[in-house]
């Protein structure tokens, strides 16, 4: 069974850096996508970037351009969302999830696979 567990979230000040991780396990397709998604309370959930496993082509949400970097490490089956710059905006639950196919961009019905998902919390 395909598992994905986040790590890494927390409470920082505005201006502050968190580094979330994601390791797959169980995942048996020859490629895929791999994404972060959040979800602050009463709003919908959304993407946030995405990585393409066999290339490493990566896509950013508007939110997270020139502030955030996806990551992946091959080898541990770990993706990582490195965040700078954070904004009190920025809190949410983020989770990490997987999908097979070609095409990371799309929301988040189109992924297949979840984590429980990590708080962050970004103080003014």
């Amino acid at each position: 069974q395909v598992q994905l567990v986040e790590s890494g979230g927390g409470s920082v000040q505005a201006g502050g850096s968190l580094r979330l991780s994601c390791a797959l396990s169980a995942y048996t397709h020859s490629d895929g996508c791999m994404a972060w998604f959040r979800q602050a309370p009463g709003s919908e959930r959304e993407g946030v970037a995405n990585i393409r496993m066999s290339s490493a082509i990566t896509d950013y949400g508007d939110s997270a351009k020139g502030r955030f970097t996806i990551s992946q490490d091959k080898p541990k089956n770990t993706v990582y969302l490195q965040m700078n710059s954070l904004k009190p905006e920025d809190t949410g639950m983020y989770y990490c999830a997987a999908k097979p196919g070609y095409y990371c961009r799309g929301a988040h019905s189109t992924y297949n696979y979840w984590g429980q998902g990590t708080q962050v919390t970004v103080s003014s």
